[in-house]
């Protein structure tokens, strides 16, 4: 299986869409709807919907610059792939990009997402504040454009915006898009709030203890089966216990950023795959 986003993330889960097909299967959950509150680069929910496993996916993200882009992915398709074919990935366009970038919404959507977009690729490891792959000279191995194969690329969005009337987008806070959106029994969510390690590291909103605990609080609340991720560390164990899990193998990719395992934690409700 390939990976159906276009965007790059540490430890991308759509490694992980099989089990989750396992998931929906053995529950009877196949063709449900699928919700994801730290949506990010989607690539797990976009696997399932391109599959045809679930039926609907409802993504959401906090962060203004992700929101932007899955914005004009959805209602500016066209405008961004012409963006992408006519826009030079060069060290001065990288600069250019971090300026429209810095100016958030007020750059207008479609500059902004496509600048989150040209970012998250050209960045080491999808980062944001990860820096140029090359450095300004491209004297390194890799060029600038090393992750940015144009067909490639193209082709994902464009895949993805005949998928827009399945896709319900939206830019809240995790716990607050739970409480609107009231997933039901026959759903599943997915969620993948920021490590509590190096956390800060990763993302924009990243979380403290406090934050952590609000989210468990949160899932136990909900009527519909849900799954969570995180990075397998003691404090994560302690506040799950005595949530049922098993430990999660990913290719993380975050230079220098030793993320070690993660770990995923089911509801009471979901009979568990086994894990290859």
């Amino acid at each position: 299986m390939r990976d159906a986003s276009p965007l790059r993330y540490p430890g991308g889960k759509w490694r992980i869409a099989p089990f989750f097909e396992r998931v929906l299967l053995l529950n009877r959950l196949a063709g449900s709807d699928y919700f994801e509150p730290y949506a990010g680069g989607a690539s797990l929910a976009l696997s399932l919907l391109l599959a045809n496993r679930v039926t609907e996916i409802y993504l959401n993200d906090l962060d203004p610059a992700v929101h932007a882009f899955w914005y004009v992915v959805l209602m500016r398709n066209k405008d961004l792939r012409e963006l992408i074919e006519s826009t030079a990935v060069t060290p001065e366009e990288w600069i250019r990009q971090k300026e429209i970038y810095k100016k958030g919404r007020s750059a207008g959507m479609l500059a902004f997402g496509f600048a989150t977009f040209f970012l998250n690729r050209t960045n080491h490891s999808g980062i944001m504040n990860g820096g140029m792959i090359g450095g300004k000279a491209q004297e390194g191995t890799w060029k600038l454009d090393a992750r940015f194969n144009k067909p490639e690329l193209l082709r994902r969005i464009k895949r993805i915006g005949s998928y827009k009337k399945r896709v319900h987008l939206s830019q809240l806070d995790a716990i607050d898009f739970l409480n609107h959106t009231k997933p039901s029994r026959d759903s599943l969510v997915y969620l993948d709030p920021p490590y509590y390690n190096a956390g800060a590291k990763l993302y924009l909103n990243a979380y403290g203890p406090g934050d952590h605990a609000a989210v468990r609080n949160a899932v136990r609340q909900l009527d519909a089966p849900w799954i969570i991720s995180y990075d397998d560390v003691p404090e994560i164990r302690t506040l799950y216990r005595p949530v049922r899990s098993r430990r999660l193998r990913l290719l993380h990719t975050a230079r220098s950023l030793r993320l070690g395992r993660e770990v995923l934690f089911f509801s009471s409700r979901l009979r568990i795959p086994v894990y290859r």
